[in-house]
């Protein structure tokens, strides 16, 4: 069982990245569509967020600060502040098991930080030069150890609020196969931009689930049972009407994302559009009226 607090933190620092990697793929893609390259991270800085010159190049990194930081700071709360130290119980000294919740987000939060930690060393060192493929695949490590942990939770979600988890996993199987997907199409700006909504959403389903099981949005007919601190439906009826509100609420989210993305490659092909925007799309245009004629012909 997780908490408000719990689900806004995290939820927060996907939020925050996701969004930021949007704006920053639709910059990249727009300045040079030919030279563009799927990127883990995006640098921070100037007007297409790679600028290593310049007032701004001195943030250049902040993205991998505050994944490493955030992610080591909601790892602190995990195991220091939610555990109180008692890690361990019993003569033989044994892990708690009220506390293996904490700790199993405690390992999952140690593989992000853990990118964000070899990111800046192949960026800032020459000690751990590595390709972008490479990161592209320690980033699928971290969200499968995300997806692993809520799929085999220790703490048994069950009815509304498995549903809600159940959905989240979906979010993350979606990161794990385009963070993949970078690494093996490199130079794919959909591939960059799927990886880029994935995080997204899976920040504000993290928000979402926080409103809807801890905060003011409980569906009608169903309560936190604050004694076994579980989410309790008064009849199935209550809890299948819970699920397709979440439902609704997750196509919610995918239609503000949605628009979220649009909004932000019109603004960078109208502030930093390349010419070649226009001539790419005018050989596609070409290119699709000429199979047009083709298969008028054929039918004829």
């Amino acid at each position: 069982m997780g908490s408000f607090k719990g689900h806004v933190l995290p939820g927060s620092l996907f939020l925050l990245v996701g969004a930021w990697h949007v704006w920053a793929a639709a910059v990249r893609y727009v300045l040079d569509p030919g030279a563009f390259r799927v990127r883990t991270w995006r640098p921070f800085g100037g007007g297409s967020g790679d600028s290593s010159s310049g007032p701004s190049g001195r943030l250049r990194h902040l993205e991998l600060y505050v994944v490493a930081g955030g992610s080591l700071l909601d790892m602190g709360v995990e195991l220091l502040y939610s555990t109180h130290l008692h890690w361990f119980v019993g003569d033989d000294r044994v892990l708690n098991p009220a506390h293996m919740n904490d700790f199993e987000h405690g390992g999952m939060l140690l593989m992000f930080f853990l990118y964000g930690l070899v990111a800046l060393l192949s960026e800032k060192t020459r000690y751990l030069p590595l390709p972008e493929g490479t990161l592209c695949l320690i980033t699928s490590v971290a969200f499968t150890a995300e997806f692993l942990l809520f799929y085999f939770h220790s703490t048994s979600h069950m009815g509304l609020e498995g549903y809600y988890h159940l959905l989240l996993v979906i979010l993350v199987g979606l990161s794990v196969a385009s963070s993949i997907g970078g690494a093996l199409f490199p130079s794919s700006f959909a591939v960059d931009l799927a990886c880029s909504i994935s995080i997204i959403l899976q920040g504000l389903w993290f928000y979402q689930t926080a409103f809807t099981l801890y905060g003011p949005m409980m569906p009608r007919g169903c309560h936190l049972d604050l004694e076994s601190n579980d989410i309790k439906c008064k009849s199935h009826d209550n809890q299948v009407r819970g699920e397709l509100l979440a439902n609704f609420q997750l196509f919610s989210l995918v239609f503000l994302v949605f628009v979220y993305v649009l909004g932000s490659y019109v603004v960078a092909a109208h502030w930093y559009g390349h010419p070649e925007l226009k001539s790419i799309h005018a050989a596609a245009s070409r290119e699709e009226g000429e199979d047009g004629g083709e298969d008028e012909v054929i039918s004829h």
